[in-house]
Order: C-alpha cells, then sequence, then structure tokens
C-alpha cells in the first residue's frame, strides 16, 4: 500500500462572478490597475448569510459522488478555512450535519492559504494509523464578510450611487480587497492500493514572527471584549497586509520549500508533472515558477476565474485539472502554498 491518493474531486463558486469593472463601482480601481498587479479578472462573493461551510457542501457532495462513495463513507473531515462560519464552533462538525453524517469526526485546520500541504500530511498519518479509511478534505472561503464596501448591490448596478466617505473607505483597502474571492473544493482521499502511487512526502514550516505580514488585528482575545464598536470604527476587522514583505517571503520560502521537498526525495524538478500552486497572486507565481526554473507550462493557473480563494484554491485547482483530463494516473505532482502564520509548505504526490 501507498500513501493517500485522490479518489474524487469537486468545487463550487457561490454566485455569479463580480468583474474588476464592478469593482471599479465601489472603489477607486480599474480593470487593468487589477490585472497588471495579480492576474485576477473576476471573483465569486457569497450571498450575505451563506457561510463557509454552505459553500463546502456542494463541492463536498460532487467530491464523493465523483469518488463513487456515499456521504456514508466518509469516516473523517479535514475543513480548511480562514473565514469560518463562527469563531466557534469549527466548521467542519457544521458542513458533517449538512451532509447528513453526524458524528463523523471534523478537524478545522487554520493555516489558511496553506492549509493544503497541512491537511494532506494530517489526512496522510489518519490513514496510516487506521483511525479513518476516505477522508474528505474540504478547503472553502467567505472572504465577502471583510469586504471593505457598504453598498453590495452598487457591485450588480451602475445606478446604485456609493458615498464619497464610503468609496474612500473601500479604496483604503483596496490592495487587499481586489485579490479576494469565496469558493470551495474538496478531496475525497484514501490509501493507495499500490506501492507506486500515493503521497510521497511533505514539508512544512511555520514562523510567527511574521505574522503581522498578514493579520486581522481587531476581534482577538486578547482584549476585553475581544470585539467593540471601536474596533470597526477603526477597520480593525479588515485584514492588514504589508505586501511587499509577503512578497519577498513568498518568492523565497516556496523555492526552498520545493526544492528542499524534492532533493530529500532524490526527484529532479524535471520529473515533476505539476506544480499545483496556491492562487495568491499571478506575479508571485510567476517569479517562483523563474526561480525554479521550470516550464510555465506545467504550473496551472485558475486566479483569473476565482481570484485568491485562499484555502480553497489548490482543491479548486485540483477539481479543474481532472475533471478536464490534465490530471492523469501516474503523473507527480508537487503542491506548494505559503499563508498567513506564516506557514508555508509544500507536498509530492503520484497520482
Amino acid at each position: 500500500m501507498g500513501g493517500i491518493t485522490i479518489v474524487g474531486t469537486g468545487r463550487h463558486a457561490p454566485g455569479a462572478p463580480v468583474t474588476n469593472e464592478m469593482l471599479a463601482r465601489v472603489m477607486d480601481t480599474s480593470d487593468e490597475w487589477i490585472r497588471r498587479r495579480t492576474g485576477i479578472e473576476q471573483r465569486h462573493f457569497a450571498e450575505d448569510g451563506m457561510g463557509a461551510s454552505d459553500i463546502a457542501v456542494p463541492a463536498a457532495q460532487r467530491a464523493i459522488e465523483a469518488a463513487g462513495l456515499t456521504t456514508k463513507d466518509i469516516d473523517y473531515i479535514l475543513f480548511c478555512t480562514m473565514t469560518p462560519d463562527f469563531l466557534f464552533p469549527g466548521s467542519g462538525g457544521l458542513l458533517g450535519a449538512k451532509l447528513g453524517i453526524r458524528g463523523v469526526p471534523a478537524l478545522d485546520i487554520r493555516q489558511q492559504c496553506c492549509a493544503m500541504p497541512f491537511a494532506l500530511q494530517v489526512a496522510n498519518g489518519l490513514v496510516a494509523s487506521r483511525a479513518a479509511k476516505n477522508v474528505l478534505i474540504v478547503g472553502a472561503e467567505a472572504h465577502a464578510g471583510f469586504m471593505p464596501w457598504q453598498k453590495w448591490e452598487a457591485l450588480l448596478d451602475p445606478e446604485v450611487k456609493v458615498a464619497s466617505e464610503d468609496y474612500q473607505r473601500a479604496t483604503r483597502h483596496r490592495a487587499l480587497a481586489v485579490l479576494f474571492g469565496d469558493g470551495a473544493g474538496a478531496m475525497v482521499v484514501r490509501a493507495s492500493e499500490t506501492a507506486e502511487r500515493g503521497l510521497i512526502d511533505v514539508e512544512v514550516h511555520t514562523d510567527g514572527d511574521d505574522a503581522e505580514h498578514i493579520f486581522i488585528e481587531g476581534s482577538g482575545f486578547r482584549r476585553r471584549p475581544y470585539v467593540t464598536p471601536e474596533q470597526i470604527t477603526n477597520e480593525e476587522h479588515i485584514p492588514s497586509m504589508e505586501g511587499r514583505d509577503l512578497f519577498k517571503c513568498a518568492v523565497t520560502r516556496l523555492p526552498e520549500v520545493v526544492r528542499s521537498l524534492c532533493e530529500r526525495n532524490d526527484v529532479a524538478l524535471d520529473d515533476v508533472d505539476w506544480f499545483v500552486a496556491h492562487q495568491a497572486n499571478d506575479r508571485i507565481n510567476r517569479v517562483v515558477v523563474q526561480s525554479l526554473g521550470v516550464d510555465p507550462e506545467r504550473v496551472p493557473s485558475n486566479i483569473a476565474k476565482y481570484g485568491n480563494t485562499s484555502g480553497a484554491t489548490i482543491p479548486i485547482l485540483v477539481d479543474e485539472m481532472y475533471r478536464d483530463g490534465r490530471a492523469k494516473p501516474g503523473q507527480l505532482v508537487c503542491f506548494l502554498a505559503l499563508g498567513s502564520g506564516l506557514h508555508w509548505g509544500a507536498a509530492l504526490m503520484r497520482l
């Protein structure tokens, strides 16, 4: 038997696409400005009242169906999100209840954009220890909740006027606001039937000294009470991002961890069929590709359609690759990601 392998995938993006031109109605930005800096053309946002667990349901159902299983066959849930339905409890248990599998253990993973390498490592351990047989890994995000504009209806209707104060407020956060979108991706994993296929190895790291490169200062338990009207007024519920520092970390640490992982497993970079990277920013991934010296054709991208869906980006992209035929049995794949924490890592898998 080999390590875990992917046996089913699914994805879901809520609502109609929101284009760059639509964002320009609520802040000072443009399609050209966003595309040049991020590679993003559109994204999706969940409706008010829709949480990460709701977005995850269709993706999970499609993954389970693709695996030829039923929900009753799932015996562990790993839910990856940085935008949970509630501060507590976690979203994994909510998803299990919505899938009709109450009682199945559910673990929330809070490694943000780097969730997938961590989740694969955890899932592999669960299966290897026989704590689980069929693990549902889900990445789902509802970033709409921290978008900085007030008039959501203005995105859909150009006739809706936005107050000058609201426009300026959103513009202050545009560098971050244009990046994120909502969505979910899911994978069902189980032990490979052969030693030649499955998860080969994972290398992950964390450095809390760099936590403030991207974090949410407000609504934390350092304060009494943990949320106040003043925090909202001061916009502390909106993520704070040091873009240049984050960029430097990503383009340095991601190539390093990929090389380290491949070297310790005697894998040449040229032997890897696909480098499936977290879709944070197209500029970051282009620099990582150049640093590694690999063919850009082996680094698929879908950020133009979805934006940065954080923990969901890798499983959404994996689902696209399985369904359009790019992902084939026997191919060697390297997953790589960096996220708030800071967390970063890579995983090698033979499909």
